[in-house]
């Protein structure tokens, strides 16, 4: 039985991202009425309204779905009691250490996974007894580690280590990321990207063809030396912060306009590099039974390969 399934209680272990203000009721209910795994984002600091959003999630759907916490930039320090009061059982937390989450969390009848973008990091969380991990390889959208390890190699180099549950993260939008995924280890998927683009998704238009505009070579990694870093599509404003080596400060200021206002100068629009995979909206479901389709067809020439032991 796959451990991911069971600890989330989905029928495919094809989970969506947590993406700020995007990763809402509107989004989340659609991947898990598709048999994906939903994820409410709370990086916006909205309290309030993530908390809503976690309820509205309970009339749209009958799935299970989970709640994201990212550490360091949790505002509010009760937002863990709400989301223990919630009834969700499902949380993945990010952005720093889990050590003093996990517990209460544990306590609270959740399940604890943590993303990590380092072996080293995989195994403090393991050390502090989270029960899996997301593993973000640097391929992926939005904050990165500035030390790229591809999802590739660290799914490999953790496995090493340890046989706890993985969930793979980035560079990955369809069934032969998958399949790849699952070959070095990985129980599941978590897609940012392929989500954003989807039709549920409600950025503006401009955001969801700049990603289905954009290559393989489409988005810049920046801030490398300061914090946060991330990767973004390369527009004309993130060139120039890429060539200057330093994220201006009010960089995020105008976010809300490159998501909802469809400005992509007014800030970074946060994407990996499966834009350049990505070349059509689709809805969640298409998104979802595609690349369980696909993933099955893959495994399964890969597993008649291995029965006639031949290349």
């Amino acid at each position: 039985m796959n451990r991911f399934l069971e600890h989330c209680g989905a029928k495919y272990p094809i989970v969506q991202a947590p993406m700020g203000w995007i990763a809402r009721s509107q989004l989340a209910s659609a991947v898990c009425n598709a048999g994906g795994f939903g994820i409410i984002e709370t990086s916006s600091g909205e309290t309030e309204a993530c908390m809503a959003e976690i309820e509205k999630m309970k009339e749209l759907t009958d799935a299970p779905f989970g709640v994201n916490l990212p550490i360091m930039f949790l505002k509010d320090p009760a937002i863990l009691t709400r989301v223990c009061e919630s009834g969700v059982k499902f949380v993945t937390t990010s952005a720093g250490s889990p050590r003093k989450f996990v517990g209460p969390l544990q306590e609270a009848g959740i399940v604890v996974y943590h993303a990590v973008p380092t072996v080293a990091a995989a195994m403090g969380c393991v050390e502090a007894g989270v029960d899996g991990l997301i593993v973000e390889g640097a391929e992926g959208g939005g904050f990165k580690n500035p030390e790229e390890v591809s999802t590739l190699v660290l799914l490999q180099a953790i496995r090493r280590q340890t046989d706890i549950p993985m969930v793979a993260a980035g560079g990955i939008a369809d069934g032969k990321g998958m399949a790849a995924a699952f070959a070095l280890g990985a129980e599941g998927v978590q897609m940012g990207t392929r989500f954003v683009s989807s039709a549920e998704s409600p950025v503006h238009h401009n955001y969801k063809q700049a990603i289905l505009d954009a290559k393989e070579t489409g988005t810049y990694v920046l801030n490398k030396k300061a914090s946060p870093c991330i990767r973004a599509l390369k527009t004309e404003r993130t060139a120039k912060i890429h060539e200057d080596g330093v994220m201006p400060p009010d960089t995020f200021k105008g976010i809300m306009d490159v998501y909802f206002g469809g400005d992509m100068e007014a800030s970074v629009g946060l994407a990996g590099q499966s834009s350049g995979l990505i070349d059509e909206v689709k809805t969640a479901k298409q998104i979802i039974d595609e690349t369980v389709s696909e993933f099955f067809e893959i495994t399964a020439g890969l597993g008649a390969l291995a029965a006639d032991r031949n290349f």
